[in-house]
């Protein structure tokens, strides 16, 4: 593994070549019904397509865009190169055995986002986890794992870090409930170590972390966990993440990534300030609690 992982995954190599085949698709005033018929296909298969949902064929795709007009040789080809990178594995392709399916799209629309917002009521965010609190976590989770089979999950997410050090890495805001850093995940050293890594991490200029305090009372956010991922390719829909224990959910309806961007712009105001989460994580790092 190199030390910065590929900055793109067949996920989001769907999604963008969906996003221009439907644009090419809609100038040339050509129904999804149509184009089905022009690949032997029905009209849902062009929707899944469309969508990045599925896989493509390069026949397919050949004869998608010459039914949408495009004739240049040098275009077309352009076409067929993204659907071979399309189909091709992630780089988490090595870890598949103890990645779930549901949430292997959302590591590759990880590495290609320009932002992502998240909040997290339980326990501190992935990317920001020191090993020992991940073991914690994982082990907590009772996934059955072996030994091997959870360190393997570790350095998936540590790999998963990387993304944050990296020059062109996405820019994350964070706003964690009190209750995750109170949680003595893994034990009172455990948590400590964990919360010093916050405090180095809510310096870094490309990390903007907040904590919702208890004071805040009840709030938008209680409904669950949620990450909202932005892209800087502006065919790719902002896209919400939700996590079940056995399943996920991805939303981008305009109307579903409004809604939970309203919600973190809620609890970015009743969050403290930025400025101030090193002073309020210095001052739960030497409470009495965490010094017995």
């Amino acid at each position: 593994m190199t030390e910065e992982q590929p900055r793109a995954g067949p996920t989001a190599r769907r999604m963008l070549l969906g996003a221009q085949l439907r644009r090419l698709r809609t100038e040339a005033g050509i129904s999804r019904e149509d184009a089905g018929e022009a690949i032997r296909a029905s009209e849902w298969k062009i929707q899944r397509l469309e969508n990045g949902q599925v896989g493509y064929k390069e026949r397919d795709v050949t004869d998608l865009v010459t039914l949408y007009g495009v004739t240049d040789p040098v275009e077309i080809a352009t076409f067929i190169t993204m659907a071979r990178e399309a189909n091709m594995p992630g780089w988490w392709n090595a870890y598949s055995d103890v990645l779930p399916q549901w949430f292997r799209a959302y590591v590759d629309l990880e590495a290609v986002a320009a932002q992502i917002r998240t909040y997290e009521g339980q326990f501190v965010p992935g990317l920001l986890q020191t090993e020992d609190y991940m073991r914690a976590v994982m082990r907590g989770a009772q996934l059955g794992d072996s030994p091997e089979e959870l360190e393997r999950r570790v350095r998936l997410r540590l790999t998963r870090q990387r993304l944050l050090a990296q020059d062109d890495g996405p820019r994350l805001w964070a706003v964690v409930d009190e209750a995750a850093l109170r949680r003595p995940v893994g034990g009172r050293k455990v948590l400590c170590a964990q919360i010093e890594r916050l405090v180095d991490a809510s310096r870094l200029p490309s990390v903007t972390l907040q904590v919702l305090p208890f004071s805040a009372g009840a709030h938008a956010a209680m409904v669950g966990a949620f990450s909202i991922l932005r892209f800087a390719d502006q065919e790719l829909p902002d896209v919400v993440y939700l996590e079940h224990a056995t399943n996920a959910l991805y939303l981008d309806k305009p109307e579903d990534v409004a809604q939970y961007a309203h919600i973190m712009s809620s609890i970015g105001v009743y969050g403290a300030p930025p400025e101030q989460t090193a002073e309020i994580l210095s001052e739960l790092l030497h409470d009495q609690d965490y010094s017995r």
